[in-house]
């Protein structure tokens, strides 16, 4: 087996004619000043080569799903094992994604928890809260829940007429607010703090109802609920992207008072393994969740208890220890990420791949 991967003649980019032969199963560390090329050497060279010729492997159908490569300026490359890129990127995904999610140390806990937490509350699922079997139905299992902010959301020296609701689409003249002007309940000239206690719970938080008394201007067909619930439901509760800056300006986002930013159901909660239950073990440092673990002595999770420490080692040797499995994965910086991509390789059954790190002293 030949252990060296050979370059020649590469003229990517910035390159003149360069012939470099890289060692396989070494650390090999390219510098160079800005400009020099580094960048087109081995990422649009060496690993686009290796990517294209991945790619080729696959059907015709599979291909038009995957990034697409040119061959790179090059007149040949030998010996060229499969490359994967470690690089900055930010792992990002939405706040269901998680540290314990993407390096699946989450999905292993479920499985020990399962096995010998008690109470015995039922299968994995059930201590996931991105599954409703497992989840807290307060927040749906976000942790957190958004409220509505009154004193963002209205004027109170303002009436109706005057606009004293502050968002898009109840604009004086708007098609929204005339359902509340329109519906009988309220004075449109009156500034809001004039309200009383219960007209400003109906306009703020009334159940969709029929109006008792409205104008001649209403439309039969048309039920009256209160601000909150409508704005709640027509853009809160949808991905709405049209409005998300002034969304933004009338919410606040909460600790959910249910499962305290533990995202799960009081089943999962009191299900507990030497006094802890899932929430806890995600709450501490991977530091504190090691040492918990090894707490674990039981034959039935052996296989499962080292599977986690293996994962919890590796992220602890790249210097990740101070983190949390509830930690969401966008907000991680670069080199976070990096470091958990990093690790999810050191865990990987595969052999014999080269890992081309994007500036990783960084």
């Amino acid at each position: 087996m030949n252990e060296m991967i050979e370059i020649r003649s590469a003229n990517e980019n910035n390159l003149k004619n360069i012939s470099v032969d890289i060692p396989k199963k070494k650390i090999t560390v390219i510098t160079g000043v800005s400009g020099s090329g580094k960048s087109s050497l081995i990422f649009d060279t060496l690993a686009a080569e290796s990517q294209r010729m991945l790619n080729d492997t696959y059907s015709a159908y599979i291909q038009q799903l995957l990034p697409h490569y040119t061959r790179p300026k090059v007149e040949r490359i030998n010996h060229l094992p499969v490359s994967i890129i470690i690089d900055q990127k930010k792992i990002g995904g939405n706040v269901r994604s998680t540290v314990g999610t993407v390096t699946d140390i989450y999905t292993l806990l479920r499985l020990l928890f399962s096995r010998i937490a008690k109470p015995f509350i039922g299968y994995s699922m059930n201590y996931s809260f991105n599954n409703k079997s497992g989840m807290c139905l307060t927040c749906q299992g976000l942790g957190t829940i958004t409220e509505i902010s009154i004193n963002h959301l209205l004027d109170f020296d303002k009436s109706l007429s005057d606009g004293a609701v502050e968002f898009p689409t109840f604009q004086p003249g708007g098609w929204r607010l005339s359902r509340y002007i329109e519906s009988g309940y309220f004075d449109e000239n009156k500034p809001i703090k004039e309200y009383s206690k219960n007209e400003l719970d109906m306009l703020l938080y009334s159940e969709e109802i029929v109006p008792e008394n409205p104008t001649q201007a209403w439309h039969k067909s048309v039920k009256y609920s209160g601000l909150i619930p409508r704005i709640r439901s027509a853009f809160l509760e949808k991905d709405q992207k049209q409005y998300k800056e002034e969304i933004a300006k009338i919410v606040e986002e909460q600790i959910c008072p249910d499962c305290h930013g533990q995202r799960l159901n009081q089943a999962a909660l009191s299900s507990k393994i030497n006094g802890k239950s899932i929430g806890d073990c995600v709450e501490m440092s991977l530091g504190e969740l090691k040492r918990f673990i090894q707490t674990i002595h039981d034959k039935k999770v052996e296989t499962v208890v080292e599977d986690i420490l293996r994962r919890l080692t590796t992220l602890e040797d790249v210097g990740l220890d101070y983190l949390s499995l509830n930690r969401t994965t966008n907000t991680l910086s670069g080199g976070e990420s990096q470091r958990i991509k990093m690790s999810k390789h050191l865990n990987s059954s595969l052999n014999d791949i080269l890992y081309i790190f994007d500036e990783p002293s960084t």
